[in-house]
């Protein structure tokens, strides 16, 4: 079985996690402030989750979630990734962040700035357009009439193929937006981040999730 780390177990590390298993995968967590500290996330999870250092997680995982505030992407591990597939959830927060000329003025997107620091890793967007609650919630088996998608950027098509795979596995079907640069029509400000699973909802931490199909997203990255 596919062991899935994660480098960062917040939000949606932590939510990724929780489907991952959920799904019948391993699953090793990791974070800034050391596996101690992800005692109580390991206990829920049970016998199938351990935590590690973000290097060990990065070298026990077949997939790898980084999920870390963009600030931080320059300490995600660089050698152990090599050659495998990473899925990046990032967005860029100025407010959270800084500022990074080259994302203020469009000139590269935030996963390409993860893929340049791991030039022997296939990164693939993901992850990123949909509150960690509503991921929680609209996750359904395939073929279910209500299942929602996500939208999934990379230049590797092999790896943009291993994420739909796991996408299907926990839940979800997958829009391929095309290449990694592609991935700003699904970043902060455009149709398809959040609103559709919040059902346009006017109190969007309210609600309770709206599942989005794969033709709402395919609009919405139009559109974008």
């Amino acid at each position: 079985m596919t062991t899935i780390a994660l480098i960062g177990s917040g939000h949606i590390g932590g939510t990724v996690a929780r489907l991952a298993v959920a799904a019948g995968y391993d699953v090793v967590l990791s974070n800034s402030r050391g596996p101690e500290t992800l005692r109580d996330l390991v206990g829920e999870l049970g016998p199938k989750a351990r935590a590690a250092t973000a290097a060990e997680a990065a070298a026990a995982g077949d997939l790898v979630v980084v999920s870390v505030p963009l600030k931080a992407y320059r300490e995600v591990p660089v050698e152990p990734l090599a050659g495998k597939t990473v899925l990046d959830t990032n967005n860029y927060y100025p407010e959270r962040d800084g500022r990074f000329p080259e994302l203020d003025d469009d000139s590269t997107t935030s996963s390409e700035l993860l893929q340049r620091h791991l030039p022997e890793s296939r990164v693939v967007k993901v992850f990123n357009n949909i509150f960690f609650r509503h991921l929680a919630t609209l996750a359904r088996p395939a073929g279910a009439a209500d299942r929602s998608a996500l939208a999934i950027a990379g230049d590797d098509a092999a790896a943009k193929a291993e994420v739909a795979a796991f996408l299907d596995a926990i839940g979800y079907d997958a829009v391929d937006a095309g290449a990694l640069a592609e991935g700003r029509r699904f970043q902060p400000g455009t149709p398809v981040y959040a609103d559709p699973y919040a059902g346009d909802a006017a109190n969007f931490w309210e609600s309770p999730g709206v599942p989005a199909s794969a033709e709402t997203i395919r609009s919405g990255l139009a559109a974008g």
